[in-house]
C-alpha cells in the first residue's frame, strides 16, 4: 500500500501529543493474539485492527448464530452458521489491509494453548467460560506474556491487566492473584443464562482494546495490578487494587508437562451421575409423549420454548414443588444443562429413585444450535 495513504490512515492518531510516530510504529510492529471472536473480542478485534496492530491472532472454533448478533457486531444476518473466525477476519482486512491476520479455528486447549500464544506479544482473553480463562491465565504465566482480561454480566463488565513486567523486574499479579480457584459449572451463571446488554460488550470491549494499546506504546497508566468495574445501569466506575499472592503461585503449573497434565474443563464439571441424555434421546422420549418437560429457568429468561410442552419451575422454587410431581418420568431444561443437572439430582434424591429423572445435555442452547444448524 502507498506510504502516503498509510500515513493518512493513522494521521489522528499520529498528531496527538504524547502518542506520535514512535508509537503507531510500535503498534505496526506489534503481534496481538485474540482468544475469543464473540462480544468482547469484536470490537477489541476492531479497534485494534483500525489502530494498525501489524499482526493479529484470532482464536474461535464457534460459528455465527442468531442470539450473537444483538453485542457481537462484526456479524450479521447472512453469517449465521458460518465459521466467526473466517467472517472476522475477512471483514477485518477490509477495515484494515496493512493488518496481517492468522486464523485459528480450533479450540483452544492445553495441547496448543502454549503453541499459540508464544508466537505473540499480547494476549487478549475475550472468553466466555472459566476452564479457558484459567488455562489461558496459567499458559501465560509459564510464557511470561502479558494478558488482558475483560469479562461481561448482565450490566457489568471488569477489565484488568495481569502478569506484566515491572520495573524490578518482577511480574505484575496475574488472574489467580484475584481469583485463585475456579468457580464449578453453575456456581456463576453465564451470559446465555444470566443474559447481558449487549452495548456493555462494546463498552468493555474498547475498554479492553485501550489497554493492550498503552501496553504497546507505553502511555498512560495500565490496569496493572488493579480490576476495573463498570456498571451500565449507574455509569458508575469502580477501581479495585491487589497483589501477588503466595496462593496463586502454589496453584499454577510450575512447568509446561505439570500445564499439560492440569484439567481445566473437570475442574468446572458438574459428573452428570447418570443423568444427563443426549438430543437425540430426548427429541424421542419427547415424540413419544414418554416424558414431562420442566424447565428450570426464571420466569423472565429467553428464549421461550414451543417446540415442545414445558412446565416453567425456576430452581428455587423446585424443592416445594416435588412432592406434587406425578410418576411420569421428568427431563429437566435450562439453558446450558447446569440447573437441569442439580434438578435431577435433587429430585432422584427426594424419590429415591434415579431411573425417572433426566437432565438434557447442553440445554436449551445445545437444542438451539442442532436446530440452526438444520436450518443451514
Amino acid at each position: 500500500m502507498d506510504k502516503e495513504i498509510t500515513d493518512i490512515r493513522y494521521q489522528r492518531q499520529v498528531t496527538l501529543k504524547g502518542f506520535g510516530e514512535a508509537a503507531q510504529k510500535a503498534l505496526l510492529q506489534a503481534k496481538v493474539v485474540i482468544v475469543g471472536a464473540g462480544g468482547l473480542g469484536c470490537p477489541v478485534l476492531q479497534y485494534l485492527t483500525a489502530a494498525g496492530i501489524g499482526s493479529i491472532g484470532l482464536v474461535d472454533d464457534d460459528v455465527v448464530s442468531l442470539s450473537n448478533l444483538h453485542r457481537q457486531v462484526l456479524y450479521d444476518t447472512s453469517d449465521i452458521g458460518k465459521s466467526k473466525c473466517a467472517v472476522a477476519a475477512a471483514k477485518l482486512r477490509l477495515i484494515n489491509p496493512d493488518t496481517v491476520f492468522t486464523e485459528y479455528q480450533s479450540y483452544l486447549d492445553k495441547n496448543n494453548c502454549l503453541d499459540i500464544i508464544s508466537g505473540y506479544d499480547i494476549i487478549v482473553d475475550c472468553t466466555d467460560n472459566f476452564a479457558t480463562r484459567y488455562m489461558l491465565n496459567d499458559a501465560c504465566v509459564l510464557k511470561g506474556k502479558p494478558l488482558v482480561y475483560a469479562a461481561v454480566n448482565r450490566f457489568e463488565g471488569q477489565v484488568a491487566v495481569f502478569n506484566t513486567i515491572k520495573g524490578d523486574g518482577k511480574y505484575s499479579a496475574n488472574y489467580r492473584d484475584l481469583f485463585p480457584e475456579q468457580p464449578g459449572q453453575g456456581e456463576v451463571l453465564n451470559c446465555a443464562e444470566a443474559g447481558v446488554l449487549g452495548v456493555l460488550a462494546g463498552i468493555t470491549g474498547s475498554m479492553q482494546a485501550n489497554e493492550v494499546i498503552k501496553l504497546i506504546t507505553g502511555i498512560g497508566e495500565p490496569l496493572i495490578n488493579r480490576l476495573l468495574t463498570y456498571n451500565a445501569l449507574t455509569n458508575q466506575l469502580t477501581v479495585f487494587k491487589y497483589d501477588c499472592t503466595a496462593l496463586s503461585a502454589s496453584i499454577i503449573p510450575k512447568d509446561e508437562i505439570a500445564f499439560k497434565k492440569m484439567d481445566y474443563a473437570q475442574d468446572c464439571a458438574v459428573e452428570d451421575n447418570g443423568f444427563g441424555i443426549t438430543i437425540e434421546k430426548f427429541k424421542e422420549l419427547v415424540a413419544e409423549k414418554k416424558v414431562r418437560v420442566i424447565d428450570v429457568r426464571e420466569p423472565h429468561e429467553l428464549p421461550l420454548i414451543t417446540a415442545f410442552e414445558t412446565t416453567r419451575i425456576p430452581l428455587g422454587e423446585l424443592e416445594k414443588k416435588l412432592p406434587g410431581f406425578s410418576g411420569t418420568a421428568i427431563v429437566f431444561i435450562c439453558q446450558s444443562g447446569a440447573r437441569s443437572l442439580r434438578a435431577a439430582e435433587a429430585a432422584a434424591g427426594y424419590f429415591e429413585n434415579k431411573g425417572r429423572f433426566y437432565s438434557l445435555n447442553g440445554g436449551i442452547a445445545a437444542w438451539e444450535m442442532m436446530h440452526q444448524k438444520q436450518l443451514t
